[in-house]
């Protein structure tokens, strides 16, 4: 990924990358797709090597519904580095940005006996980043079941490799005995996995409302 626009004499590394690069692809997609279907609803600024997936079904329609609904919609930025990491290795630094108005708001609704649901790992890695440190900057968090959580309560997530860091972030929502029943069941009813794949929701055991760390 990159994390800075650098000049090379007209153009910049964005133009280059906008003309002769392509998304990454997995072996499940066999023809390419143009870059704008791997945009989401909410993306604004350029800095992600893969798409942040979990948002991938949220379309204007939805949002609009959602909000009316009273859900609230708050934004954070995190660069997605290549996250086809499926050995036991810890992700990559990633770089993010939580704005003030949506640390309050997180701080706000937990306070209130709301829920915060995190629209993907990424999201989950900011928040719980700035939960424990800058709000903004470049995170090596690891999310894991011994880590816990402080920000967030539930998590929108698609389906993952058995030996990916996302599922250790998974097991700080539910146990492995829980985790491997969802799993079994996607199998047998046919679930896709990766960016053009289904995505579940993860809601833990009820517990008191938490504040974000001050």
């Amino acid at each position: 990924m990159w994390a800075a626009v650098v000049m090379t004499g007209a153009a910049t590394v964005h133009d280059y990358l906008a003309r002769h690069g392509q998304p990454i692809r997995y072996s499940y997609v066999p023809d390419r797709w143009p870059l704008a279907a791997y945009q989401t609803v909410f993306a604004r600024s350029p800095g992600s090597a893969e798409m942040p997936s979990a948002a991938r079904p949220f379309t204007t329609d939805l949002v609009t519904r959602l909000i009316a609904a009273g859900v609230v919609i708050a934004p954070i930025t995190l660069h997605c580095g290549v996250s086809s990491l499926e050995a036991d290795e810890d992700p990559y630094p990633e770089q993010y940005d939580v704005p003030p108005a949506t640390a309050r708001l997180v701080d706000l609704t937990r306070r209130s006996g709301g829920r915060v649901i995190a629209a993907g790992t990424t999201v989950v890695r900011a928040l719980e980043t700035a939960a424990r440190g800058p709000q903004a900057g470049w995170t090596s968090l690891v999310v894991t079941a011994e880590t816990g959580l402080r920000a967030v309560d539930g998590l929108l997530t698609g389906l993952h490799e058995p030996r990916s860091s996302h599922l250790r972030m998974l097991a700080a929502f539910h146990d492995a005995g829980l985790l491997a029943e969802c799993y079994e069941a996607a199998v047998s009813h046919g679930y896709l996995w990766h960016e053009f794949g289904d995505v579940h929701l993860m809601l833990p055991l009820a517990g008191p409302p938490r504040a974000w760390p001050r």
